[in-house]
């Protein structure tokens, strides 16, 4: 029987891709899953797709760069729930570009949105977490390991990223509460489809990692006992390249 039956997961960016899949993955298994996004639309699509578990399943429509909807984000659920078990962060957005010619507003959206917003989602949830004994899996990147030329803004987010988890992870172990950071490769995803349409590269989605195998290591990971705690967890394409997700 899942561990995760009854436990009440909210995933960031589950409109689409890993997000998506992970958010899927933990209705499946029994989670009550609040999925959060931009589009509302997106969100009802997703739980369409297993109509079996859309009783298990609510949607949240927010702007994760506005604070005031993380904020309201974390009221509703507490009062919908009582609090949380697990906190999934996907959402996220890239732009590419050399660090001499990238534009700044580009970067501070992506700090906005993949290193600030994740941050204070953490924040708001993070007594409900300690209380409940929670899980925080961070969706990070390769980029958050090895930078490379053309990503240096992505990188950055991503190597904060991992710091934010880092730190947290020696600040709550003691509550018992368990982090996790993800560094997948190329993954097959709206957002890899715009980063080879931007390197002006043929998209073959059947060659990169699926949403679905990084949802599967991530909820098995979820699933370990108690005594257990998976820190990092790197995955790749089979077929190598030289690239980040």
């Amino acid at each position: 029987m899942s561990s995760l039956i009854n436990r009440v997961a909210v995933v960031s960016g589950a409109s689409s891709g890993i997000g998506k899949a992970i958010a899927l993955g933990l209705a499946q298994e029994g989670a009550r899953v609040c999925l959060v996004g931009r589009s509302l639309e997106k969100l009802h699509a997703v739980v369409e797709c297993v109509p079996q578990f859309s009783k298990n399943m609510s949607v949240y429509q927010i702007d994760l760069g506005v604070d005031e909807d993380i904020n309201a984000l974390a009221v509703n659920i507490q009062q919908a729930f009582g609090g949380i078990d697990i906190l999934i962060h996907s959402a996220g957005v890239i732009a590419l570009g050399g660090i001499d010619q990238a534009c700044i507003k580009d970067f501070d959206h992506q700090y906005r949105v993949n290193v600030r917003a994740a941050y204070l989602l953490t924040q708001v949830f993070l007594p409900t977490l300690k209380l409940r004994c929670g899980q925080i899996v961070y969706i990070n990147s390769s980029a958050g390991l090895t930078a490379r030329g053309g990503v240096g803004q992505y990188a950055a987010t991503k190597h904060a990223l991992k710091a934010i988890a880092d730190s947290l992870r020696e600040e709550v172990n003691a509550n018992g509460v368990r982090v996790l950071s993800v560094y997948p490769g190329r993954t097959a995803s709206p957002m890899q489809e715009a980063v080879y349409a931007a390197e002006n590269k043929a998209y073959q989605p059947e060659e990169l990692m699926q949403p679905e195998d990084i949802a599967c290591v991530v909820i098995n990971a979820l699933n370990l006992p108690r005594t257990a705690e998976v820190t990092d967890i790197n995955i790749r394409p089979m077929k190598k390249r030289l690239s980040a997700r």
